[in-house]
């Protein structure tokens, strides 16, 4: 028995089989690790932190400081200096060099009181999570927390086909994670170590 097709369908019986075609494919990358390996990681000051400054025997410099979204930092004595993208240690040694212009020998300590860290060390989510957003990245940071922290997936997310996209000597890879299987399977095998600067994306079932 033969079947014939009008001819103005033919394009839409086209685009329904390449759609199908398309569903059946899931992208192939491969598995993100699930040890996690020693990695150097030292926390960077960003923009949108707080530095609290402590100048020894010099209470009236000490003190609380924003750093701004230009990544600068201002304080007695001090202005405009850069504090974004270095460590704690470093912007004190900074501002030991700029206070030795108005006092001795100064000595200075600085704690990090925020906690944002610069955007080069951030976690980004996006796609089809409940909240997609930026989030600072902690130390022994999983899969799992990431997804707590950005409400799970929504109703039409492809959970099995997502991916982070890493910086991995220097190039960026591609690695497959199974959000379904760790979020809805409780399957804790799927639960991957993260790292700073880590894009997770998940893709939108097309059914």
């Amino acid at each position: 028995m033969s079947i014939k097709l009008n001819s103005r369908l033919l394009p839409v019986v086209g685009l329904a089989a390449l759609l199908l075609g398309g569903c059946s494919m899931n992208p192939s990358y491969p598995p993100a690790p699930t040890a996690q390996k020693p990695f150097d990681w030292t926390y960077l000051i960003g923009p949108g932190d707080s530095v609290q400054v402590f100048v020894w025997r010099n209470p009236d410099l000490s003190g609380t400081y924003p750093v701004r979204p230009d990544g600068k930092m201002t304080m007695n004595l001090v202005e405009d200096m850069p504090a974004a993208g270095k460590t704690p240690s470093q912007l004190a040694r900074d501002l030991e060099k700029t206070l030795s212009k108005y006092i001795q020998d100064p000595i200075v300590t600085v704690i990090v009181a925020g906690g944002v860290g610069p955007y080069s060390q951030q976690i980004r989510v996006i796609g089809q999570a409940a909240k997609p957003q930026a989030l600072n990245y902690r130390e022994g940071m999983s899969l799992i927390d990431v997804m707590i922290d950005v409400g799970g997936l929504t109703d039409y997310a492809a959970g099995n086909q997502a991916y982070i996209l890493r910086k991995v000597h220097g190039k960026d890879e591609r690695l497959g994670v199974k959000l379904d299987s760790l979020i809805n399977g409780g399957d804790i095998n799927d639960n991957v170590p993260m790292k700073p600067g880590d894009i997770l994306v998940i893709p939108q079932s097309l059914f």
